[in-house]
This record gives structure tokens, sequence and C-alpha cells, in this order.
């Protein structure tokens, strides 16, 4: 996931070519592109002409013409939202329990099979065909950060969603594994953090950034394998927070190799950064009752939790555990 390569094409189609379809266009241009695979690409949304992104096979290009054609190393096939994942859901609010791999925005690279459009798409009443629905989006997650989400799906609802994150009112607590452990059960982490332009990577600054504040408590630890579970609470809720305090504090996550964590465990590979959204509290934004929203660890963070236990003697305590004792990740 967080290995896949991205890649960018730049074609300008001249005279020569004007007329092609632009699926042979971009299939004749791109060196081992079949016209198949174009016509994926485009229909996910990562083909842009001059600008604007095109999603029309059929499209006759033109001389002077400029493409650009943007591939995210993902699968080519859309994500589709299921039952499955749906956490809860009523007239007013669509919790999610988020796969990794998924953006939760349109990207450059695709607009179909981004979280924003499975959502649009599993709300769709084909009884209502030019009905839109009506999608909030006051939070996001990271690619490759897997577990809870909320959206609200009403207008009643926007606002008030959208208040609560703004003034901090909505309680996340995340589970990261990370490399080493910590020397101490708890802390908190606080500093000014900033996007650098540079390399697009997110770090603490003396001046000109944003407030930021990490809490963190070991859940357990592998001392053989030299790596921790750690729950997190953010209260600031900035972009890459918790990847870059934890990195900077000296234990990034697993698999994060832009933040300085390493693609394999204890000689297991690692495909993605092992942050996991597990809980969320919100009083309704309609009718004013908490909410608890749990999702359980993805799949492939539970084989290397698992994997883990198997190869060394953990030193705190188990997963099952916590989900025993939620008080024990009561980052208040």
């Amino acid at each position: 996931m967080s290995g896949n390569p991205r890649r960018l094409y730049r074609l300008v189609v001249t005279a020569g070519d004007e007329g092609m379809r632009i699926d042979q266009f971009l299939a004749a241009g791109i060196d081992g592109f079949s016209r198949s695979q174009a016509r994926k690409v485009i229909d996910l949304g990562g083909v842009h002409i001059s600008g604007r992104r095109s999603r029309r096979c059929s499209y006759a290009v033109r001389a002077g013409d400029a493409i650009d054609v943007h591939l995210d190393g993902l699968p080519l096939e859309p994500f589709v939202l299921k039952d499955a994942h749906i956490l809860y859901c009523d007239s007013y609010l669509l919790a999610i329990d988020k796969p990794p791999g998924i953006d939760t925005q349109p990207t450059h690279a695709r607009f179909k099979g981004t979280l924003y459009d499975a959502i649009k798409n599993y709300l769709h009443d084909p009884k209502r065909p030019r009905h839109d629905p009506e999608l909030g989006m006051a939070q996001r997650l990271d690619r490759d950060t897997s577990g809870v989400l909320v959206f609200s799906i009403h207008r009643r609802a926007h606002k008030g969603l959208t208040l609560a994150v703004r003034e901090r009112e909505v309680r996340k607590v995340y589970l990261a594994l990370v490399h080493g452990v910590p020397a101490q059960g708890q802390g908190t982490i606080r500093s000014m953090l900033a996007r650098s332009r540079r390399d697009n990577l997110v770090r603490s600054v003396p001046k000109g950034g944003k407030d930021a504040v990490t809490h963190y408590r070991v859940v357990q630890t592998w001392p053989a394998a030299d790596c921790s579970l750690l729950a997190v609470n953010i209260p600031t809720g900035r972009s890459h927070q918790i990847r870059a305090h934890l990195t900077e504090h000296g234990h990034p996550l697993v698999g994060d190799v832009r933040y300085g964590g390493y693609s394999l465990l204890s000689g297991r590979e690692v495909s993605r950064h092992m942050l996991h959204s597990w809980r969320l509290e919100i009083f309704h934004p309609v009718e004013e009752n908490l909410l608890s929203l749990v999702a359980p660890l993805h799949p492939d963070m539970t084989s290397l939790v698992n994997f883990l236990d198997e190869e060394s003697f953990s030193d705190v305590r188990t997963t099952q555990q916590l989900e025993m004792d939620d008080t024990h990740v009561d980052l208040s």
C-alpha cells in the first residue's frame, strides 16, 4: 500500500495523433500500458486533459491537448462500500470502518472508488435517481490508516458535526504499533507542527506551525521484537500528527517508511503503516445522545500482533484484554 509507486505520465497530442480515442492514445504513448488499463484508469478518474479530469474513454484527442495520467499504484478495481463496513447508521450520521489502502477524498489519481464516492453510491436511492445524497465530511484518515470515521448524511447534522470536530468535542483513540519500547508507560508530546514544502512531510517547528498535542499509553510490548502497541489520543487532530510526533519521540509507526519506520518487523513484511482509529465518541449532533463506536483491528494488523505473540513473549497485556478493559486507554 504505502510502498506502491506513484507515477505521473505527461503527454502532449501532436497533429498526427489528432482524432484518436484517448484510450488508444494512452496505450500507444505509455510503454507497457494496455488499452484495457487505460480504460480503467480513465474510469477511475486518473486522466486529466488540460488540467481537467476526464472520464470519457471515447474522447477524441486534439492537437495540443496536454494529458496527465496519474497512477497511485493501487488496484484498478474501485472500492465498493458494503454493509460489513457500516458501524452505525441513522437518518443523520453514517459511521464507517474504513479499510486501509482507501483514500477518503478524491485524489488526482482517482475519484471513483474513494470513500467519498463509495458512500455516495451506497446512499444512492434507485427509486430517486435524480436525488443526490448529501454528505458532510468533517474528518478524514490517511489512505493507509484504518478504522472509525463518521460522516453527516443530512443537512440537519452537517453543522453540528463540523462544529464538534472544530471544537475538539470528538474523542478518538487510535491504536499504533510502533518500533521500540517507550521508557515510560504513558506520556504527552506537544509541539508546533508544519508541513515542509521540500519533502511534503510534517515536522515540529520552533514557530509558524499549529499547536499539536498527542497523549499516548503503552498497551502491550514485545521487547524481543523491539516494538510496542500504543493507545493514542490526539485532541488537536493535525494532519499526520501521530506519525510525526511518534517518529520524533523515537518510536515511528511500524511500516511507515516515509516517517522513519521499517517495512520489516522480525523478518515479516509490513505493507502499510500500522495505525488504526479504534474508538470514537461523539454526542449525536441532532439526537444529542452519546455515541461510542469501536472498529476492531483490521485483519492485517491483527495478524501481525498474533505473529508477535507467537514469536516472542509480550510484556504487558493482550489485545483481548484491551477490548475488555477500555479504561486502560482512557486518555482524557
